[in-house]
């Protein structure tokens, strides 16, 4: 049974910095096509934030680069986003996702407000 899930979300003022964690567990990260991070603010669509391809390229929202780092560590099949300087329109409930063949995952969601 494969579960994600997440962690460190929170409240932040602007300018201050969140590290999220996404632990997989029951799925082999060698059965894992892709990996990332999306986000949805109220009244809005959810979106790419940050992701790894198959072949361990990166992908990021033109609006978090320079800003957001997504990084892994395979041998734990844990994914991280780190949210520097953060902005209130980083407000969202931020969402782990993994691919696999035939197969897509979703973590339960953590809020992330950035607000002064």
């Amino acid at each position: 049974q494969v579960q994600l899930v997440e962690s460190g979300g929170g409240l932040v003022q602007p300018g201050g910095s969140l590290r999220l964690s996404c632990a997989a567990s029951g799925i082999s990260i060698f059965s894992i096509a892709a990996m990332g991070w999306y986000r949805q603010a109220p009244g809005k669509q959810r979106e790419l934030v940050a992701g790894f391809n198959s072949d361990d390229s990166t992908n990021y929202a033109d609006s978090v680069k320079g800003r957001f780092t997504i990084s892994r560590d395979s041998a734990k099949n844990t994914v991280f986003l780190q949210m520097n300087s953060l902005k209130p329109e980083d407000t969202a409930v931020y969402y782990c996702k993994v691919v696999r063949i035939g197969a897509i995952y979703w973590g339960q969601g953590t809020q992330v407000t950035v607000s002064s």
